[in-house]
This record gives C-alpha cells, structure tokens and sequence, in this order.
C-alpha cells in the first residue's frame, strides 16, 4: 500500500508540470463558439482567444475531421466541446504517452486504466445528449479526458474513480488546468468511491456515462437515473462489450422500463474491467 501511494504522489508531481509555470490560458465562455470551418480560422482563433500552442490546435483539429468524417461526432454541442477540449493535459497524466493525446487508440494511463481514443468518447458523448443544467454521472474518472468534455457541456458534472492514487492523480490535474484558465472544469465534482453504487447524494442524475465493462447495467445507476433519463455504458463478457444506449422511463402507475440501443450497431469495443472495492481495497470485478 506505502509503494501504491508513493507511486501515486510521484505521478502527481510529474502531472503537475505538465502545464508550464507559466502558462496561462484565456477562459471561453459558454456564449463563444470557435470556427469551424477550416484549419487556419479555428487555430488563429484559438491562439488569440485561449493562447494554445499551433502544435495541439492543429492536432486536435485533424482529430475533430476525421471524427466528424466518419460519424463520431455529429451535433454541433459536440463539435464545440471537442474542439474546446485539450486532450494534451489529461494525456500527460502518464509521461509515457504525453505526447500521444489525439491518437485513435486506447492510451496506457497506469493503474490498469487506458484513456479512451478521441472517437469513442466522442460518440459516448454526442449520444449522450447533454443539455446545459443537466446532472450528469461519470463512473471512472480514468485521465479525466471525458468529464472535461462534459464540462464544455453543463455546468453540472460528477465523477467517481474507484483507484484512490489515481483518483488523487486526476484531481490535481483538473486544479493546475483550472490554475492556468480552464475554468469550465470548475463544474467537475470528483469522489473517490466503488462507482457501482453511483453517488446518491448527489443525484438523480439526467444522464450517466460509464467508462469501464460490466456484464450488466448496475441497479443503483438505474435508481439514480431519473426518469427520461439517458446512460451511456459498455456492458458485455470481459473485454467484449457492446457500448448501449440505455433509456428509462417511468410510467404513470409507477412500472419502470428500460430500453436499449448498441450505439455501434453490433460491434464490440473492449473496455477495462468495471472493478470493486473490498475492505478499502480494489479487488475483482462487479461481473456476476
């Protein structure tokens, strides 16, 4: 356990300097809007309205292209909070993949978590369909990468990590972002909890996304989904899960019902296992 928190103090002072002493960014407010209609009007205005470096705007622009292209992302919320979003801050959590933010692949994190490519959490997402003032649930904080993008999206976002070192990690990384003027992750709430039992003192939550694989939909999420509301989760075997689209909806006499739509049409995406907490420590799976 001392290694563990060892390990998770160091990774946090090199998190730390991810940002550059200096660095200070602009904040953008909700009214402002980048363009989006060529390369060089989104990346001149970026430098002059939130003072990032050509290198990562242009990066993340090829990124948002070819999402778009293939149908990753659709709406226009979703473009915005993608090209809003600095995937270059939460990549640098691990050095060994700092540089490596905007690449469509799963990125080795530590602790056993990967940050999921630009894509699927951009579909994740879009579908989704978060509107401004929605309560929305993250289970599995990971990088960060995602409750950032929730952020460009509602003023209201909570998010759980089972790893406490990690979770430790992830927080600091929000607080030195928002230091540096980032301040659309101030709305991040963040706890550090067994996410299968979700957050309810918090909730009930409008939307709820699950980051990691589980062989079925928790029951304590679906209690804290309000009615109407939408999660987003990977369920299936290990390492095979179907991402669902999981509605419910709550009739006048009371009866619940749920439906489900595989947001990919029948492909599987790996996730890492969704795990538990067993006296204060991660061990196992909540796979039945």
């Amino acid at each position: 356990m001392r290694r563990a928190i060892t390990a998770g103090v160091t990774a946090l002072f090199v998190t730390l300097l991810a940002l550059p002493a200096t660095a200070q960014f602009k904040p953008i407010r909700v009214d402002q809007t980048p363009p989006m209609d060529s390369k060089e009007n989104y990346v001149d205005w970026m430098k002059a309205n939130r003072g990032e470096s050509e290198k990562w705007l242009t990066q993340r622009w090829n990124r948002y292209v070819a999402a778009v292209r293939v149908g990753d992302i659709k709406t226009d919320k979703m473009k915005r909070a993608f090209l809003l979003t600095p995937r270059e801050v939460f990549a640098a959590g691990n050095p060994p993949v700092k540089e490596r933010g905007y690449e469509h692949a799963f990125l080795d994190m530590g602790y056993g978590v990967t940050m999921s490519g630009p894509h699927l959490q951009s579909r994740m997402t879009d579908v989704l369909d978060v509107k401004r003032g929605d309560r929305v649930l993250e289970i599995g904080t990971g990088s960060g990468t995602q409750s950032a993008y929730l952020a460009q999206l509602t003023d209201q976002v909570y998010t759980i990590e089972i790893i406490a070192p990690l979770a430790e990690r992830t927080r600091g990384v929000y607080d030195k972002a928002i230091a540096a003027g980032y301040e659309e992750l101030k709305v991040i709430k963040t706890k550090q909890a067994d996410g299968y039992y979700g957050w309810p003192e918090a909730g009930p939550f409008d939307k709820i996304i699950v980051t990691c694989g589980i062989d079925h939909i928790p029951p304590p999420l679906l209690q804290q989904l309000k009615p109407g509301g939408v999660m987003v989760i990977p369920v299936g075997p290990p390492g095979a899960q179907r991402v669902l689209k999981v509605v419910k909806q709550v009739a006048a006499d009371g009866n619940i019902t749920v439906t489900r739509e595989d947001i990919y049409g029948g492909r599987i995406v790996p996730f890492v296992p969704f795990t538990k907490l067993v006296d204060g420590e991660v061990k196992g799976t909540h796979n039945r």
